[in-house]
């Protein structure tokens, strides 16, 4: 299936004031699909797509949609979005194995998605290193990074001309082994965060011009951290430990940057494997969706429904203040540009549930559903550096 947006909708993207949109961008991956709490890949599935959603509609609506490879497998964050919306990056983890189209292999290309023009196309598509996951664009839109999740590397992009996305090295971070699965920058570009699900830990890089390098810094979080969202003013970050999918209760914790060495401070237990992290603009809050045993068999012990929960970040502090219930096997979850909506993918259901946020972090459903084509594997605004990002 592949919707386009109308051209009325592409020109109001392509316009001077593009910078003003809002959008967000769900990444649907139509290879895997669960199966009575398995994981099956999908035979004759359609194409993978990337939604468009405009975020300054009440209630959000979907624009259109274009077919862009994508995964589900890693973390929620395998879309971004450069800080003046033009255009975004989609990785694609796995493929379908040319000799044998049943199986799945991993991917190595990461698709350049030009949102300015009529309708949206992908203008390019780059290599990556194996198996790329989690991709991040700092705040200057100059440079992204994508960690290689089947091969503990992270691969430098550098951005050029508004739009041209050209390779500029790798940073080896450790063995395949270590599954290095997202990559966030700091909101002053001069270092990033890598999460390592295979070793329990998280490297730091430091990032001088167009150099990035390995520091000898590694940080021992929880079990197998996976998504990871730095505040827009660089004080914290947060970290989803996934842990096993054994049942038991899972974590997240709060890394503090504000002092040298950096170090986490401080970890909550949110219950069975947090699986996308984003925190809010004013930095005030964190939201985790948590699966909850959704995504296993119905007659499993662990069997519950799918939860987002909010974080208060407070004073070296991570606290839950509310929660509410999403879909089956839900993904990622990303705010509006002045933190008073929440989406969610919900991966089964092939929507974006709408959430609406409280100045106190309150959670309520709105019921709307944005019905998406394939199962919503990654969200992604440019919330992520604060309500001023959708400005520039």
């Amino acid at each position: 299936m592949n919707r386009l947006l109308p051209a009325a909708v592409a020109l109001a993207l392509a316009a001077p004031a593009a910078a003003q949109a809002q959008i967000a961008l769900s990444a649907n991956d139509n290879k895997l699909v669960l199966d009575n709490g398995a994981t099956r890949t999908a035979r004759d599935p359609a194409p993978d797509t990337l939604s468009i959603i405009d975020l300054s509609a009440s209630p959000p609506r979907l624009k259109g949609e274009i077919q862009v490879p994508a995964s589900v497998v890693g973390p929620p964050s395998s879309v971004a979005i450069a800080p003046n919306e033009r255009f975004a990056l989609v990785t694609a983890n796995q493929r379908h194995d040319p000799a044998d189209p049943s199986k799945l292999v991993p991917g190595n290309s990461m698709a350049v998605v030009d949102l300015s023009s009529n309708p949206p196309r992908v203008a390019a598509t780059v290599n990556t290193g194996s198996g790329p996951a989690g991709v991040s664009i700092n705040r200057a839109g100059t440079m992204a990074l994508v960690a290689n999740r089947a091969e503990g590397t992270v691969s430098v992009y550098r951005i050029q001309n508004g739009m041209t996305v050209a390779p500029a090295g790798k940073v080896e971070i450790g063995p395949v082994s270590s599954e290095v699965s997202h990559v966030a920058f700091t909101p002053d570009g001069r270092h990033a965060l890598v999460t390592r699900y295979g070793d329990h830990m998280l490297n730091v890089l430091q990032i001088e011009g167009d150099k990035v390098t390995k520091t000898n810094r590694e940080i021992t979080t929880g079990v197998r951290p996976y998504g990871l969202s730095i505040t827009p003013d660089g004080r914290w970050a947060v970290v989803a430990n996934i842990g096993r999918g054994t049942g038991d209760a899972d974590t997240v914790s709060l890394l503090d940057l504000g002092r040298e060495p950096w170090r986490i401070v401080d970890t909550v237990s949110v219950g069975q494997t947090p699986e996308g992290i984003q925190v809010s603009p004013d930095g005030r809050f964190a939201a985790v969706t948590v699966m909850n045993g959704s995504n296993k068999p119905p007659g499993s012990p662990f069997h519950g429904p799918g939860l987002v929960r909010m974080l208060r970040i407070a004073d070296g502090r991570l606290s839950v203040v509310s929660e509410a219930r999403v879909g089956t096997w839900a993904q990622g979850a990303a705010f509006s540009p002045d933190g008073r909506t929440l989406l969610v993918g919900n991966m089964v259901e092939r929507e974006v549930q709408v959430l609406r946020v409280s100045e106190e972090g309150k959670l309520a459903d709105t019921g709307t559903r944005l019905g998406v084509a394939g199962g919503s594997a990654a969200l992604r605004t440019v919330a992520d550096w604060g309500p001023a990002a959708a400005r520039r």
